[in-house]
């Protein structure tokens, strides 16, 4: 199985026409994703290379049965694209768009929580099932179909870390990306519930990073709730207090937020922590094996 996406996913993008959009929203359609709609206002009734673009999401979601959003437009025009997608019916919604405001996303984030809709970033790669769809901008070749289900704030170490675990014989459920930002729709908890349902999910990979609280509070929710072995990786030991590392959420404030704090909360908690990305996909295959 996988989580969130899969083969009877129905994607619409929200700014297929971009030159971003349409690289990226092609690519999924490439892999098998079931690509079914574009969405920019003013320009519907068109198409790119044969997937129809509309007016609305809400458009796309009516003709053309569409319960998945993508989000790729310029941050200014991001959250209301969001708010559009919550309001139009879909199911899921995956917003790559980096830069939003933080006011901005806290109401969004409020709003698709009260409709009961799955929002995945801002400000991430999206999501792979592997051999199923990819909604996002995961460069799929990194990954093979296998056991290990995969949660992050960092795609790049996602990829590394994936493609490890590739060489290494084995692959994933999904690999899901939740973004780096200071509010995003869904966090470490949200997914540790899925993968702990997915019955063909074995082991879990969290790969965390400085800032913010989610790790912590992960740790805790793994301790009661999660019966599947969790190895999970902190990138930014080398940061220094108060200097944002890459993400708008990657940084210590004050005494809090630190990789070391967030790997010592996790060890606590029994969750093996890796050194590096190597390190961790070593350590996830060696668990795997010995199950």
């Amino acid at each position: 199985m996988s989580i969130i996406i899969d083969g009877s996913t129905k994607l619409a993008v929200s700014g297929l026409t971009g030159r971003e959009g349409s690289f990226h929203g092609l690519r999924n359609k490439a892999y098998g994703t079931d690509l079914v709609a574009g969405v920019t206002p003013g320009k519907g009734g068109q198409d790119v290379e044969g997937t129809p673009v509309f007016d609305t999401i809400k458009e796309a979601v009516d003709e053309a049965g569409a319960n998945t959003s993508m989000i790729f437009v310029p941050a200014r025009f991001a959250a209301p694209a969001i708010n559009e997608a919550i309001d139009s019916g879909v199911e899921t919604v995956i917003a790559i768009t980096e830069g939003i405001p933080v006011l901005d996303m806290l109401a969004t984030y409020w709003k698709a929580k009260e409709a009961g809709v799955r929002l995945i970033g801002p400000n991430c790669p999206g999501i792979l099932s592997p051999g199923k769809a990819n909604v996002g901008i995961i460069p799929d070749s990194f990954f093979d179909p296998g056991p290990i289900g995969v949660v992050s704030k960092s795609g790049t170490l996602t990829y590394q870390i994936g493609n490890e675990l590739k060489q290494a014989g084995t692959g994933n459920s999904s690999i899901v990306g939740i973004g780096g930002d200071p509010i995003v729709g869904s966090d470490f908890i949200d997914i540790l519930k899925l993968y702990e349902a997915d019955p063909d999910t074995e082991l879990i990979v969290m790969v965390g990073e400085i800032g913010g609280d989610a790790e912590e509070r992960a740790a805790d929710f793994i301790a009661a709730e999660v019966s599947k072995p969790v190895v999970a990786y902190i990138a930014g030991f080398t940061a220094p207090p108060g200097k944002q590392m890459g993400h708008a959420g990657a940084i210590i404030s004050g005494s809090s937020g630190t990789a070391q704090g967030k790997k010592d909360a996790l060890e606590a908690k029994g969750v093996r922590v890796g050194e590096s990305p190597t390190e961790t996909a070593a350590i996830a295959v060696e668990t795997l094996r010995a199950l």
